[in-house]
């Protein structure tokens, strides 16, 4: 059984302009131990996905259908004290910005004991600064988050995610704040805390390479559905989905020496209720009739086309293996 889990997940956000659909009918499970890339173009509906697995989905927001489950249990069907012992005791939460995440009041030894008890010993909070490897943390812990540097803070808001050694950890763009020298220290550091643990690790983000080489099975995103997941090394070598393509052909990092990223034509789509085709059809160089007309069925596979479990696609065309590319104009 998955430790989170959406069934067909239905999000709308209430606008000046109406209601607009994030997610539709969304699907994406994580296992204990297991570490799950999410991502996407902005807005494809990852954070989300992140938010609604907790139900802290802001106030203009609200789940129209499907289900959010932790360890098999509906979230839609708890009470408020019930939904803070999950937060409190089994989920844990690393967000974009460290200093914001941070109480700027508050020194962070103060903060600590804010998670683990008020009598919680100083030799304990340091002892917890230590395992996100803080080489100095006595003065840490009288400091006020301003005093930190990013990456500083971002190890503090990972110390606190984990005090409680939740069951699971939802880390939405954990380093797109810091500065590129340290990203991959955190990303180490997070993976292997989760990984010591046993935790389920649902991490959303932009960086493709970090992903590729961090995560166990990669999500992809695109107009509020899910629609290509995999292992990651299959996903990367022979992605099923025609955006899952066109996202690794515009991604920089793997480009050789004068060859030209491809950028992928159009923007994403702003839905305003469900959507009967493929949401990627305006977009897609492969698309046909049955695309813009019906929604794409799911399909799992392997890089041959033959049954394979543990790749699902939602694409009409997901049994072609090289489907017919079309020149659109951007």
């Amino acid at each position: 059984m998955p430790y989170l889990e959406a069934r067909d997940l239905v999000v709308e956000y209430a606008t000046r302009h109406g209601a607009v659909r994030a997610l539709d009918e969304a699907s994406l499970t994580v296992d204990a131990g297991e570490v799950v890339g999410v991502v996407g173009e902005s807005g494809s509906g990852k954070s989300t996905i992140g938010t609604a697995l907790a139900r802290l989905l802001p106030g203009n927001a609200r789940i129209a259908g499907g289900d959010v489950r932790v360890d098999g249990v509906s979230l839609l069907e708890m009470g408020d004290d019930e939904l803070r012992a999950l937060r409190r005791d089994r989920l844990g939460f690393v967000f974009q910005d460290p200093i914001g995440t941070l109480d700027p009041t508050a020194r962070i030894g103060r903060q600590l004991r804010w998670v683990l008890g008020k009598g919680t010993s100083d030799a304990t909070l340091a002892a917890q600064l230590e395992r996100v490897r803080l080489s100095d943390p006595e003065r840490v812990l009288r400091a006020f988050p301003h005093q930190l540097s990013g990456g500083m803070a971002q190890r503090v808001s990972i110390a606190l995610a984990l005090a409680r050694e939740p069951r699971a950890v939802i880390a939405d763009e954990p380093t797109a704040s810091l500065d590129a020298s340290v990203r991959g220290e955190i990303l180490e550091l997070l993976v292997g805390r989760t990984r010591e643990a046993g935790a389920a690790l649902m991490l959303m983000s932009h960086d493709l390479r970090a992903v590729r080489r961090w995560c166990t099975r990669v999500a992809v995103v695109y107009g509020g559905r899910v629609v290509e997941t995999a292992p990651a090394e299959r996903l990367f070598a022979a992605p099923r989905h025609p955006y899952t393509r066109a996202l690794l052909e515009a991604a920089p990092g793997a480009e050789r020496p004068g060859e030209r990223l491809r950028p992928i034509a159009g923007i994403p789509p702003v839905l305003r209720g469900e959507f009967g085709g493929c949401a990627f059809a305006a977009r897609c160089a492969c698309a046909v009739e049955a695309c813009t007309a019906q929604r794409p069925p799911l399909a799992r596979l392997d890089d041959d086309g033959a049954a394979q479990p543990d790749h699902e696609v939602l694409c009409h065309l997901a049994t072609v293996a090289t489907p017919p590319r079309k020149e659109r104009v951007a």
